[in-house]
């Protein structure tokens, strides 16, 4: 690994090309914090897609990807005297330490729970009006679901054991099923929800990442179903004039063949 010094070399160089771009490129002059935005959100996802497939010279990449837009973002805030990339550092380095008082501090904690539970302490006592108001709106709703429970976790909010989440979502079947016998769409809406919400709860329990699962479901469903795409074409047959049970031949063929996995 890089000395401490390299690595800070390497930083100021990144501030230095960062410098130059702003104030020589005609495209980064234009660009302002709502324009990045939604790249910022593009390089994000992009990050996520290479942490699931677990390709690490990728997760490099795209690590530095969202690494200029954090420069970026600062350099636009210093052209205004906002804000500069140091007091981003210095800002989140204060937090981090007034967070981990069982770290710079004499608070003394029992493990994972204890630190979550002060951290959201904190947070209300800095000013926060809600454990909940850190949840960004615009969260993809699993997500958020994700962070919500994690939240009212951090305050003693949650089941003692994952079997009673467990016999929460047999409840909440239960009632989804009701619902659908019933076939009213906006109470069958309302009870879906609720299933999707205890099975993230019981995920949590299970410690597995309802978001990462899912996405992980999809890559295997994208995988597989290419195989199928692919074997049709060999053969010269649409898809649309395929049986099931013949694609399903290519389906169970790409499972053996490690498709999408």
């Amino acid at each position: 690994m890089n000395s401490r010094q390299t690595q800070l070399k390497a930083f100021d160089r990144l501030l230095t090309i960062m410098d130059e771009l702003r104030a020589q490129c005609p495209w980064d002059k234009k660009q302002t914090m709502q324009s990045l935005r939604h790249l910022t959100i593009e390089e994000t996802y992009e990050l996520g897609d290479a942490i699931l497939d677990n390709d690490l010279e990728e997760v490099k990449k795209e690590l530095g990807d969202v690494l200029l837009h954090i420069v970026f973002y600062a350099k636009i805030g210093s052209e205004t005297d906002d804000f500069d990339i140091a007091d981003v550092c210095n800002d989140i380095c204060e937090k981090l330490i007034n967070r981990h008082p069982h770290i710079y501090g004499d608070v003394e904690v029992k493990g994972e729970a204890d630190v979550k539970r002060n951290w959201e302490n904190i947070k209300l006592r800095e000013g926060k009006k809600s454990v909940l108001e850190g949840v960004p709106k615009g969260l993809p709703a699993l997500v958020k679901a994700n962070r919500i429970q994690e939240k009212v976790t951090g305050v003693g909010f949650d089941w003692e054991k994952p079997e009673q989440v467990w016999e929460k979502l047999q409840e909440e079947l239960q009632e989804f099923e009701a619902e659908v016998t019933e076939r009213d769409s906006g109470k069958m809406e309302a009870e879906f929800g609720d299933v999707l919400f205890s099975l993230v709860n019981y995920a949590r329990f299970l410690n597995i990442d309802p978001e990462n699962a899912l996405e992980r479901t999809n890559k295997k469903f994208i995988g597989r179903f290419q195989y199928l795409e692919e074997k049709a074409k060999e053969l010269g047959k649409p898809l649309g004039d395929m049986t099931l049970a013949e694609m399903d031949v290519f389906w169970e063929e790409a499972k053996g063949v490690g498709r999408g996995q």
